[in-house]
């Protein structure tokens, strides 16, 4: 099972694991020898391996790093049981990146990205993943068993296993949905919702809070029936309910059966200080609220879902609902990196006065805050803004001269934390080892960059970006820079799903002729189809080949085109948004199951190369491939009578016999 960082976290694991201060953060505590942060890795402990064999390499790695970074100990955390903590100062943090997070416009994951990023969340140690809304489609509930099965049973060798919780309305359909997408994890939980603001009941569910009352006291109970031990309920839109009608509710779906409360901000209306006070109202006034757990749940429409999440905590609650870099539904969640940072740093100075000694702490490794924040940007296609607090590309860069002479000076004059604190290993005058990236460099120097960059890549996906990274550094002089680097990572992030792949391509573009591209591509089958096209100009020519090849029919939705860095050679990142033609032969229909909207599904492509036209291919076959992927899940899913029938992903393309390259019938130039 991987564990932790270091090769010294074996010793790390013989210390104790009390709580940290804020000064086990700061760049002094952080100053771990370069060997030590070079070597930062994931590794697993075998189970074959014997205990004076742990006991040697942890004496040898505790004799290596006698400044070892507190940071890399895992931290305890105390007994999970379902609506009690034992330790009152300890904050359960729950991650519903693959719920709420996937909710925002364009954040489409396949089934093996929610996995992948499933995986992760486990070795960042978040106390519950929320895997998805089971109900929503055959394909959400077949992720979310996925990761109850596989993440919801890989135990940690310190015992740590994460929570996996499914969404549900308050209805017995949903609730079954739900429990039986994640009763096979080792700790399963049902959350149900029903709204209770007065414009809630009144307009979108046209129920009087009686009957308000009856649905949700139902919906745990029957949940409880079905033998879940774990369930969570929400009263939506709970930040503008009524304290009173909220104070009734919760009480009866206590005594229903009901472990955790969480409160919903659904509309990001709260200021700090009115959630607060609402958090601390709700612990003194609800019947039995000493024998449950109280959550949080901000939006953050007003900038305010960190804030009020925090001061949720300060008054009592003690379990956080957030998402990696805050995506989420409008603007998005709370931030899971910045809660687990500001209570790493302020949580036993600032959270005195409502239960326990104060001193607020979380069981989060945030060395993994920044392979995880990079993992969820890649797959979903939401890029950090530059400034984001903790994981933006600017939260540990210094331009201002003064800023500058104070970081040479000393490092806490400027930053309250250090990279390294949440694995951004940005190691001596940011190259870390003074290597410069170029067409001669090897696979292991382009591994070792990549991992200080915060890419822990495997083998397979390694061997990837290498290739293209060589096929980039032969036309660029000067060597790659990190950011063209990650750009690599990015283009080849959508290889998880590749059917097609763009082989060869040429376009004729000018004033006075008409834009034409001829496409290669190769298809599931191995074949190489090729045909050419007319359009407005290149781009759209590439993009009309490449329907005509892979059988497709959809509308560019977004289309975006930056520089990665300067000069004529840079490295250009082509990001698109597709969404399936309605009626046609990749129709991708979806409903909404909160607003009942019915909707076209959209993917997201990403693609990078130094010829503009090349990553504009790369980007849409990508979003395309993704398409056709999900498609083909939802078909076999749905008619296993139609296995016969081609799911290859070809389209109408035909294979000639005898011919090397194979032209698409009916493909003319027009």
């Amino acid at each position: 099972m991987k564990l932790v960082l270091t090769s010294a976290v074996a010793g790390a694991l013989l210390l104790s694991a009390s709580s940290l201060t804020a000064s086990a953060f700061t760049p002094a505590a952080l100053s771990t020898r370069r060997s030590a942060v070079a070597s930062t890795r994931p590794f697993g402990v075998p189970t074959s391996l014997r205990s004076t064999e742990v006991e040697a390499e942890a004496a040898a790695a505790a004799e290596e790093a006698s400044d070892f970074d507190p940071l890399h100990v895992r931290k305890s955390r105390p007994e999970y049981i379902p609506g009690h903590i034992p330790d009152p100062d300890y904050v359960r943090i729950f991650d519903t990146t693959l719920r709420d997070g996937e909710q925002s416009p364009g954040a489409t994951l396949t089934s093996s990205e929610k996995l992948e990023i499933a995986r992760n969340l486990a070795k960042l140690g978040v106390d519950i993943i929320e895997a998805g809304f089971p109900i929503a489609s055959p394909d959400d509930f077949n992720a979310v068993k996925q990761i109850a099965d596989v993440v919801g049973n890989e135990v940690f060798d310190d015992g740590y296993v994460p929570v996996i919780c499914g969404l549900s309305r308050a209805n017995e359909k949903d609730i079954k949905c739900a429990w039986d997408a994640v009763k096979g994890a080792i700790r399963p939980r049902v959350h149900t919702f029903i709204a209770t603001s007065p414009i809630h009941m009144e307009t979108k569910l046209n129920k009087t809070p009686d009957q308000v009352v009856e649905i949700a006291v139902k919906a745990v109970a029957y949940a409880k029936g079905l033998g879940c031990e774990d369930i969570e309920f929400s009263p939506e839109d709970a930040g503008r309910s009524d304290p009173e009608f909220l104070y009734r509710i919760l009480g009866e779906v206590i005594v229903a059966g009901a472990t955790t409360l969480n409160i919903p901000d659904t509309t990001g209306w709260n200021m700090p200080w009115e959630f607060g006070d609402l958090i601390a109202q709700l612990r003194a006034n609800v019947p039995g609220a000493e024998t449950v757990v109280f959550s949080t749940h901000c939006q953050n429409d007003l900038g305010l879902a960190t804030a009020n999440s925090l001061a949720g905590g300060k008054n009592g609650a003690r379990q956080l609902e957030c998402t990696i870099n805050g995506i989420g539904e409008r603007a998005g969640n709370a931030s899971l990196e910045e809660i687990v940072m500001a209570l790493a740093l302020k949580g036993d100075t600032h959270f005195g006065g409502s239960q326990g000694s104060g001193k607020l702490r979380t069981a989060i490794n945030p060395v993994y805050i920044t392979p995880t924040s990079k993992l969820v940007a890649e797959y979903t296609g939401m890029k950090c803004q530059p400034h984001k607090a903790i994981v933006g590309v600017n939260a540990f860069q210094h331009e201002s001269g003064i800023h500058q002479d104070g970081m040479i000076k000393n490092k806490k004059t400027y930053e309250i934390m250090t990279p390294e604190s949440i694995g951004l290993m940005r190691g001596d005058a940011q190259s870390g080892a003074g290597i410069v990236l170029g067409k001669h460099s090897g696979r292991n120097a382009v591994g070792t960059r990549l991992k200080e960059l915060g890419y822990d890549l495997d083998l397979d996906k390694l061997n990837k970006v290498f290739t293209r990274f060589k096929e980039v550094a032969e036309k660029k002089k000067g060597g790659l820079e990190d950011e063209d680097l990650e750009a690599l990572v990015v283009d080849q992030a959508g290889l998880i799903n590749e059917m097609w792949n763009v082989s060869g391509l040429q376009v004729s573009t000018g004033m006075s002729g008409i834009p034409t591209a001829t496409v290669k591509m190769i298809g599931p089958d191995g074949v190489e189809r090729y045909t050419a096209s007319t359009g407005t100009g290149p781009v759209d020519a590439v993009y009309k080949a490449i329907d005509s090849i892979m059988g497709v029919s959809v509308d560019l939705q977004t289309y975006s085109l930056e520089s990665v860095s300067e000069g004529i050679e840079a490295l250009a990142t082509t990001r698109v948004t597709i969404a399936p033609k309605e009626g046609g032969p990749n129709d991708a229909l979806f409903t909404n199951i909160q607003t009942g909207t019915t909707m076209e599904k959209r993917f997201s492509g990403a693609g990078s190369d130094t010829d503009i036209i090349v990553a504009s291919a790369r980007a849409y076959t990508s979003a395309l491939n993704k398409l056709l992927s999900w498609n083909l899940r939802r078909k076999q899913m749905s008619d296993d009578d139609e296995a016969a029938a081609d799911k290859s992903g070809i389209g109408e393309a035909k294979f000639v016999s005898g011919k090397e390259s194979v032209e698409v019938a009916g493909a003319a130039s027009q």
